[in-house]
């Protein structure tokens, strides 16, 4: 396996109840909260024109994440037969990138984004923002 190097940067932080990987619902719609992503100064101008109430994909670096893993058994269930990596949405992987819908309730003032249902635990790096799009024509 060839390396390569390519920089990813936080463009800001999740700020959220959820605490510990352990009490991270696995997917937003399983009970997880509001939360709030802290844009840094430098991004902000690139939030202009977001609106509340539109759909947002936010992508996040999984950082407590294992980055060996590539097999695993789904949702963690001891009952269910190892899956390529690739073929599940477990944040251990090679490059944990995590990618989360939610809907944007509000735009605080200094820059941070109010969203829903966010199951990223507190302190995670956001890498990117992205409207969610309804149909995916033209692919």
């Amino acid at each position: 396996m060839t390396a390569t190097t390519h920089e990813v940067f936080p463009i800001g932080w999740v700020r959220s109840t959820v605490k510990r990987r352990a009490d991270a619902p696995k997917q937003g719609y399983e009970g997880a909260p509001d939360a709030r992503i802290e844009v840094e100064a430098a991004f902000q101008p690139g939030l202009d024109r977001l609106t509340p109430g539109q759909d947002l994909l936010i992508l996040t670096w999984l950082h407590e994440a294992q980055r060996d893993v590539l097999a695993v058994r789904p949702r963690r269930d001891p009952s269910k037969p190892l899956h390529g990596v690739f073929a599940t949405r477990s944040p251990d992987r090679p490059n944990p990138i995590g990618i989360h819908r939610v809907r944007l309730l509000a735009i605080e003032s200094g820059g941070v984004l109010h969203v829903a249902p966010l199951e990223a635990i507190d302190g995670t790096p956001v890498v990117d923002i992205k409207p969610a799009l309804e149909e995916a024509g033209g692919w």
